[in-house]
């Protein structure tokens, strides 16, 4: 009877606390774990495995769906304006010049030769563009001149009174004994008629033959 006796009174002084001690865990455990609500601080999600988001870019294309690979050519500024006003000035018709590694190469006046008088920043860093001075209103443009077209171009300079021609500056196709020539080669920073080289400020440190840009493409490239 007193075994009986001490081993109820062992089992009420050890059990119960086991139990009560399981109770309180797993009720944290299943009702606390995951938000900390007990705390009063709420667990951000957590995903165990990375959720990948979803490519929104389309796949780069390869070999012949990426399309031809442009391919351009190496000339100086006044080499491709020589070479355009020798071809006669073409407008829209494109042009054969030989670059920098005596390439023959094809260019028009759209895509090539007009940025060398509409962009800034071409010919030198921090250089104005030509239609900066020579623009569409010929009576107050330097020289009555228009350099922002074509027909500007073509039209010449010293077009007093909106006159619709002035003087030839491309040399009626004689590109070296032209005015815009003469204007833009400049060897030491010094135009070879004694004025003011251009485009305006253009250091001596540029060539002669002006920077060397990419234009047009290898004719033996675009024959293909």
């Amino acid at each position: 009877m007193k075994d009986q006796t001490k081993t109820i009174i062992f089992i009420t002084m050890f059990g119960l606390p086991v139990l009560v001690l399981a109770f309180i865990f797993g009720m944290y455990a299943f009702g606390c774990a995951t938000t900390d609500s007990c705390t009063g601080i709420e667990k951000s999600a957590v995903t165990p495995i990375p959720t990948l988001i979803a490519a929104t870019m389309p796949a780069p294309k390869v070999g012949a769906e990426a399309g031809p690979l442009v391919v351009k050519c190496q000339v100086t500024a006044v080499d491709l304006i020589g070479a355009w006003v020798t071809a006669g000035s073409p407008e829209t018709d494109a042009f054969q010049f030989t670059d920098l590694k005596e390439q023959t190469c094809t260019a028009t006046f759209k895509a090539d030769v007009q940025k060398l008088f509409t962009e800034a920043n071409l010919w030198y860093s921090g250089a104005a563009a030509c239609t900066t001075c020579h623009y569409a209103d010929i009576e107050k443009a330097t020289m009555n001149l228009d350099m922002s077209s074509y027909a500007g171009i073509i039209a010449g300079s010293q077009r007093k009174d909106g006159a619709p021609k002035g003087n030839d500056i491309l040399g009626g196709g004689d590109w070296e004994t032209s005015l815009l020539y003469q204007m833009v080669y400049a060897p030491d920073g010094v135009s070879t008629i004694g004025r003011q080289v251009m485009p305006l400020a253009r250091p001596a440190s540029v060539p002669a033959e002006g920077p060397t840009i990419f234009a047009g493409t290898p004719v033996e490239l675009s024959s293909e």
